[in-house]
């Protein structure tokens, strides 16, 4: 009876200590797992409370980011399902940890993401290529130094469906070629920049390549002899020809393209001066389907290029940016019998009130609107947009400097659904606010150099615009710790706020801004009141943090850094310069194995010696701005240690700059401009 007991108490006891989540199926583990995806924190928060939730999260994992690359080999151990690796953050990518990856997820691997990687050669990529048959997209961008051998060694990919080849600028048609054999179920392809790229490689692919949907060719030197093969392809949805000076009227005009393209849905052709609207036109004539036309920094648009585009019944989105516009064209723009949603006439030179009155008032069902730098724009145009255009999500309207106060506030009368507005460099005022708080969807408001608006207006939106993710304060020196408290308690989930040389604000609003737990960007340059104690508290509370600028904020030293240091495990980006920053500060950085990016000029405490620690501390740098003058007082030896690492140096000669007044300096601006 004893020794029955006394198994009874053993299998209650093992009973009691056994994990009671164990009992919960796999699959529904896997599900709660699905909903943190998002949220690193509380995956690693999740994996940590016990062995059994460790091993599932590890076999849940399909994404992986390192740091570096020499976590790979962890990471692989760990991770063994991993679908997508995104290795643009690691500077520094050999064969070797190519290598490692192609044997650690052969049947698993579907992306990968090398776009700012280097030191990888052909036969990293062929190990990935033959080893991974279940791969279907590679990121080979900024790869400047791969040749026709590594894409030779990509053909082998068979079942790639899209690569991205930008700015890589030593393959040559016969590597392309290759590709084109050897990828037959292409559908994307990007070879912006591939200079060594002509006509006979782009024309292989689209012979080849019949699956292919999205082409992007910008700036290669090619001509009419490979545009029959493109618009022959059946599939094809986006094509770029941005900055093929190659094309002109005259190869627009050969009776190859009679065969049209119907499926085509995005063409951009901007920079394309050599296309007048007579090349237009014949474009238009054979690409009927098209949606989203992008024109920028090219012809002017005149009646006769606007009248080429009355073929195109299902046009919903036109580009002008940067070109000079006619009264004629955008009032024959306006006449089109299209469902547009999408206008952007960004620094366009020739922009009226009766013209812009008249597009808009015409095609009422506009979503976005961009009128930046249409400066002769006045009361008038608002009152139109404002009327006419009431289901605007997203308006952009910096620098219309001769629009007058009063014409705000019908915006917010009137374009309640907007969730983008910009009006940095405007007239707008508290009044403006206030009516513009309306807009309750609002994620992003930029208002920087509005030298009318004050905690007053400011306030407004914190207290209506509950969704606000980005606030833009730039200069907007009317504003204090006032206006930044309201926002912080009216608007939780901001991520991103740039109140740079809001000269009246002090650590009372950085502490109000601590509050928001999910903000991922802080600018706070040249806010002279601001301390070390300001910035401690946003560490402490914004866990998320990932740039942070504190240029010309003297007051704040070491003892920011610190908290930095141990709370921001996220940071990537900083920037020091004229802060009281010294070695201490800078070394204590080097804990943070996120840091990518800093920037240093004149930092008058800072040490030779202790940059040099910092630099050989700080593993992950890829990009580091140092004054000139600092380049001599380092060893030239650690300069290429850290180089080999995949740093790149940017050298700056600039002179001190004491700041300016805000009148004055914005006076200098409009100075400079005219």
């Amino acid at each position: 009876m004893k020794k029955q007991k006394q198994n009874r108490s053993s299998e209650t006891q093992q009973h009691s200590n056994s994990n009671p989540f164990e009992s919960l199926s796999e699959e529904l583990v896997f599900t709660i797992l699905d909903f943190l995806e998002a949220d690193s924190q509380a995956s690693k928060s999740f994996s940590q409370s016990c062995k059994w939730f460790h091993s599932l999260e590890s076999r849940h994992r399909r994404v992986l980011r390192p740091l570096r690359a020499d976590h790979l080999p962890a990471m692989a151990a760990r991770y063994p399902s991993v679908e997508e690796l995104d290795l643009s953050r690691c500077p520094r990518v050999g064969d070797e940890s190519l290598t490692l990856v192609a044997a650690s997820y052969r049947e698993t691997l579907r992306r990968v993401d090398l776009s700012r990687s280097r030191f990888f050669t052909g036969n990293g990529l062929l190990s990935v290529a033959v080893s991974c048959r279940n791969l279907v997209e590679l990121d080979l961008s900024n790869a400047t130094e791969i040749r026709d051998a590594a894409a030779a060694a990509v053909a082998r990919a068979g079942n790639l469906r899209k690569l991205w080849l930008s700015r890589c600028k030593l393959i040559t048609d016969m590597g392309i070629g290759c590709i084109a054999v050897g990828c037959r179920k292409l559908r994307l392809i990007c070879l912006k920049w591939c200079v060594g790229v002509g006509d006979l490689g782009v024309d292989l692919l689209a012979i080849k390549c019949k699956e292919l949907s999205n082409l992007d060719l910008s700036y290669l030197p090619i001509t009419e002899k490979c545009l029959s093969s493109i618009f022959k392809l059946q599939h094809l949805e986006d094509l770029v020809l941005e900055g093929c000076f190659g094309i002109d009227d005259d190869s627009l005009n050969n009776v190859v393209f009679k065969q049209g393209c119907k499926t085509l849905k995005k063409l951009d052709i901007s920079g394309c001066q050599n296309i007048s609207h007579i090349g237009l036109s014949k474009l238009t004539s054979i690409s009927g389907c098209v949606e989203r036309l992008i024109l920028a920094d090219g012809s002017p648009v005149t009646l006769a290029l606007a009248n080429g585009l009355s073929k195109l019944s299902m046009l919903q989105s036109i580009i002008l940016d940067g070109c000079l516009v006619t009264s004629d064209g955008l009032r024959a723009i306006g006449n089109l019998r299209i469902s547009l949603w999408e206008l952007s006439l960004s620094k366009c030179s020739g922009v009226t009130d009766e013209a812009l009155s008249f597009i808009v008032s015409k095609h009422t069902d506009l979503r976005k609107l961009d009128i930046t730098c249409c400066r002769m724009i006045t009361d008038v145009s608002i009152a139109s947009i404002a009327n006419s255009c009431t289901s605007l999500t997203s308006l952009k309207m910096e620098s219309c400097t001769l629009v007058p106060q009063e014409a705000f506030v019908l915006i917010g009368q009137k374009c309640h659904y907007l969730e983008e507005l910009d009006i940095t460099d405007n007239e707008v005022d508290d009044e403006g606010l206030k009516s513009i708080s309306n807009c309750s969807r609002l994620s992003s408001l930029k208002v920087g150099i509005c030298l009318n608006i004050t905690d007053r207006g400011v306030a407004y939106i914190g207290m209506c615009c509950s969704k606000l993710k980005e606030l833009d304060l730039y200069r907007s020196t009317g504003i204090t710790d006032l206006g930044i408290s309201a926002i912080a308690c009216g608007c939780p989930g901001l991520e991103i706020i740039n109140t740079s040389y809001c000269t009246n604000i002090t650590d009372g609003s950085l502490i109000s801004l601590s509050k928001c737990r999910n903000l991922k960007t802080l600018e706070i340059r040249g806010c002279l009141l601001v301390t070390s104690i300001g910035l401690a508290s946003i560490a402490m509370n914004c866990k998320q943090l990932i740039c942070v600028d504190i240029k010309k904020c003297y007051n704040i030293d070491d003892s920011g850094m610190i908290p930095l240091a141990y709370f921001s495990k996220s940071l990537r980006q900083i920037n020091l310069s004229y802060s009281s920053v010294t070695d201490v500060g800078l070394l204590s950085l080097a804990s943070i194995s996120c840091l990518q990016s800093f920037t240093i000029l004149h930092l008058q405490g800072l040490a030779p010696g202790g940059l040099a620690a910092a630099l050989l501390a700080c593993r992950g740098l890829t990009k580091v701005k140092l004054h000139l003058s600092l380049r001599s007082l380092l060893p030239e030896l650690l300069i290429r240690h850290v180089e080999a690492r995949g740093c790149v140096f940017e050298w700056r000669d600039k002179v001190f700059q004491a700041e300016l007044d805000p009148k004055c300096w914005k006076l200098q601006l409009e100075d400079l401009m005219h």
